[in-house]
């Protein structure tokens, strides 16, 4: 196996259920392909006794049949035992095995996929909280690890269960994708050096997903590899989408309504406004969805500077979906070279600075470093102002840092190949937003500009004139 790049909090989490003097229920969840088994496997190695992989759609009869080849692998046997009649004979014969085992150090019993394992009217989940409640909860030498994509479901019926495993769960892991520093150490891995402009740029069309990751070959420049990846006829990302959301959620078409909406507006939609521009009613089913959809990593919840949650505007974060809605849907199986020559289009250059945002989103607590607050406490949120009459001025901020120091820091990201330039008539953009922001919220704090730019800002009057601090990509690079 591959050496494991980053996760190091997650690596923190999952030795310190090893090191506990007690029995561990450690739930795992995230997104389709971000590496949850790969983390798993890879840290406890050899300490998983036990390992069952759900299959998505499988019958009961085939996910017994599994359990009984996983229970041939416990007991050392080339014979596959007879299947159990059902999950409750599978978790006897289970603990009956581990009774009789004998082992140094804790045992790891690891369930992948477990959504699909605990299919409606498997009996799965009755049989689990029997087994963990009357068996394994006693046990000193145990850790167990319930894995599953389908992080809605983990949550609602794992950690949030009112039934037999209500609080039992004793460790949780929300497997995130990979930074952009965390993906430029995947790469490196894999003894592919693409410099950090053009490691951004391939991160803003496939995001941190490692086994996307993976693709890339070595020697291939980021447009090289966007290209074979996204849009050859048999790229791996050519025709992913669909097949990712529907193996989350049930009814996906609701969820990819949507998505659809929020990709039209990239700076975000209120809950209201996304009701409005999808067939999904306002109401329970909505707040579920969307509930759905964060914590699967598909969008971020941003507050309103100085507004309650209930105006939260919701943000589509997952890159490589926003990347399929706005060209690879348009584009699949153009002719070869079609990216290395249009990514130099104004098109693009509009588009990547709209997902250059988003990923600087994700990495706020980078940008709080550089700028020398990191250790401030902060609330960061969205802004904006609607013109309300033809004099009133409208305004829109996406990064608005709220310190404790009396001071508000409002953020412009801008992707550029080269060092931003700020001219006459972005200068002037720049005061009317400065403007507006303090005349409509009244604050009393300073107000300072920033400016996150791929290659700085370059020096003139204006940038002197208005700037108070700008960052670089290679700040977003950091650990």
């Amino acid at each position: 196996m591959e050496p494991l790049v980053g996760r190091l909090r997650e690596r923190s989490t999952l030795q310190a259920a090893l090191d506990s003097p007690g029995v561990e229920l450690v739930a795992v969840y995230g997104r389709r392909r971000i590496g949850k088994t790969y983390l798993v496997r890879q840290f406890y190695g050899a300490r998983i006794a036990f390992e069952l992989v759900g299959t998505h759609g499988a019958s009961l009869r085939e996910q017994l049949r599994a359990f009984a080849r996983a229970r041939a692998s416990l007991l050392e046997s080339r014979v596959d035992p007879a299947p159990p009649a059902d999950w409750s004979q599978a978790f006897e014969e289970l603990a009956a095995d581990l009774e009789r085992r004998r082992a140094s150090g804790k045992q790891v019993l690891f369930f992948d996929e477990l959504p699909w394992l605990a299919s409606r009217r498997s009996g799965f989940l009755q049989a689990f909280q029997h087994f963990w409640n009357a068996w394994a909860s006693k046990r000193r030498d145990l850790v167990v690890v319930v894995c599953g994509s389908a992080a809605a479901w983990m949550i609602q019926k794992l950690l949030r269960d009112r039934g037999g495993l209500h609080s039992r769960v004793t460790r949780r892991i929300r497997l995130a994708p990979f930074t952009l520093g965390e993906t430029r150490d995947f790469l490196r891995s894999r003894r592919v050096e693409l410099g950090d402009y053009q490691t951004l740029e391939l991160y803003l069309c496939m995001g941190g997903i490692p086994h996307y990751l993976k693709e890339v070959r070595r020697g291939e420049s980021a447009s090289q590899a966007i290209d074979r990846i996204c849009f050859s006829r048999d790229g791996l990302l050519r025709d992913e989408l669909a097949l990712v959301y529907s193996s989350l959620f049930e009814h996906s078409e609701r969820h990819l309504e949507v998505v659809r909406a929020l990709a039209k507006q990239p700076s975000g939609l209120t809950r209201t406004e996304i009701a409005a521009a999808s067939r999904v009613a306002s109401g329970g089913a909505l707040s579920t969805l969307l509930e759905e959809l964060e914590e699967s990593g598909f969008l971020m919840r941003i507050s309103g500077f100085g507004r309650t949650t209930k105006d939260a505007v919701f943000r589509l974060s997952d890159e490589y979906t926003l990347f399929y809605l706005r060209w690879i849907e348009r584009h699949r199986g153009s002719a070869e070279g079609f990216w290395v020559t249009r990514r130099t289009s104004p098109a693009w250059r509009a588009w990547a600075g709209l997902a250059f945002e988003g990923v600087c989103l994700k990495h706020v607590r980078l940008i709080k470093r550089a700028l020398g607050i990191e250790a401030l406490e902060t609330t960061e949120s969205a802004w904006r102002h609607t013109a309300r009459s033809p004099d009133d001025q409208g305004a829109q901020i996406d990064l608005v840092i709220d310190r404790k120091d009396a001071t508000v820091n409002l953020c412009e990201m801008k992707f550029s190949e080269a060092e931003y330039v700020i001219d006459k008539r972005y200068a002037a953009e720049l005061r009317a937003k400065r403007a507006c922001f303090q005349r409509v919220t009244r604050t009393r704090k300073t107000v300072l500009l920033t400016m996150v730019t791929s290659y700085g800002v370059k020096r003139n009057d204006h940038s002197e004139e208005l700037l108070a601090s700008t960052v670089e990509m290679g700040a977003l690079f950091g650990t």
